[in-house]
């Protein structure tokens, strides 16, 4: 245990230990799906959220549950950031019916529309229009909702974004756009990719309220995130996000990590979101070793617990594959 000094903190013991409970969640949940995966127990691609938890659980603390979400295909941590229970995100993973998209989606197509999550999306960029669209319903309709809608630093490079910034701004949409930026698209630093490294400025030819993000603490995911939803709800329109994080694994399953020295990761594992949040509850003494350990159990037992239900649950009928394709009456379609 570290060395007591009492951390001055506008946030509260509660949010401390939400964020730390929540945050290893993810963390546990994302290494036991690897070690599935190895294992062979599901197959197709696997997207770790490891070292990222920050910026779910500071965005997550800073939106009203009203709000909406949506995100690309790195989306095991969001659901579970909002509330879902993540047997059924590890349902999903295996294929089965009891699966958050009903076993159809997989690692790649997370959703609940109970928890107005709306989706991780496969298609690199292609949540950026949609999640505008989401903006505009809420405008339209007249509420005070905001949509978050989070990329790698890879999907910038799409040209919808450039065509969203321009409409979002035009419209003054409530939507907050947040560059998840692990500075590796996949294998690629933003550095190669761009002459502009300083992702925030993306939003200035648009006249765009920008900032940079140190995505490794909650509470400034949290401030930052709080002040562009403020803006949002103000209907003063949109806010582009870069925060600033860093994934502990590779782009997937399958990265050799290359493009990246032990010593860089080495860095990044030293500014730990999860340890971090730990390092203020003891120092507020806000928890025991003993409590921590027992938070730790709960989780671990959670975890297990997804395995199990997830192993139990049937798989889909052959039926299914003719489910939920299109909406409507098509007469020409034949079960």
């Amino acid at each position: 245990m570290p060395t007591k000094a009492p951390v001055k903190t506008k946030f509260s013991k509660k949010t401390y230990l939400h964020w730390y409970e929540s945050m290893q969640i993810m963390r546990k949940f994302e290494e036991k799906c690897a070690q599935l995966y190895l294992q062979q127990k599901f197959g197709g691609f696997l997207h770790l959220y490891i070292g990222q938890e920050a910026v779910v659980a500071g965005t997550v603390s800073a939106t009203k549950p009203s709000d909406k979400h949506m995100t690309a295909y790195r989306d095991h941590a969001h659901p579970i950031g909002l509330g879902m229970h993540p047997k059924y995100i590890m349902a999903e993973l295996y294929g089965r019916q009891t699966g958050c998209s009903k076993g159809k989606g997989g690692s790649m197509h997370m959703f609940d529309k109970d928890r107005n999550f709306m989706g991780g999306h496969g298609i690199v960029g292609a949540q950026i229009p949609m999640g505008a669209g989401l903006a505009f319903a809420e405008q339209y309709k007249g509420t005070k909702n905001v949509s978050v809608v989070s990329m790698g630093d890879g999907a910038v490079r799409q040209g919808a974004l450039h065509e969203t910034f321009n409409m979002a701004m035009k419209w003054k949409l409530p939507v907050v756009f947040v560059i998840e930026n692990n500075n590796y698209a996949m294998g690629t630093s933003v550095e190669r990719t761009t002459n502009v490294t300083d992702l925030s400025k993306i939003g200035d030819s648009y006249e765009m309220p920008s900032e940079a993000v140190n995505g490794m603490r909650c509470e400034d995911v949290h401030e930052a995130m709080e002040r562009a939803c403020d803006r949002a709800r103000a209907g003063e329109g949109p806010t582009l996000l870069d925060i600033r994080t860093y994934r502990y694994k590779g782009h997937s399953m399958s990265d050799p990590q290359k493009y990246r020295s032990k010593e860089e990761v080495a860095e990044f594992k030293s500014q730990d979101p999860i340890l971090s949040v730990l390092d203020t509850i003891y120092k507020n003494d806000w928890a025991t070793e003993k409590q921590i350990e027992n938070i730790d159990k709960r989780v671990k037992d959670l975890v297990l617990e997804c395995v199990k239900f997830a192993e139990e649950s049937p798989e889909p009928e052959a039926s299914e594959l003719y489910k939920d394709v299109y909406v409507g009456d098509y007469p020409y379609i034949t079960d």
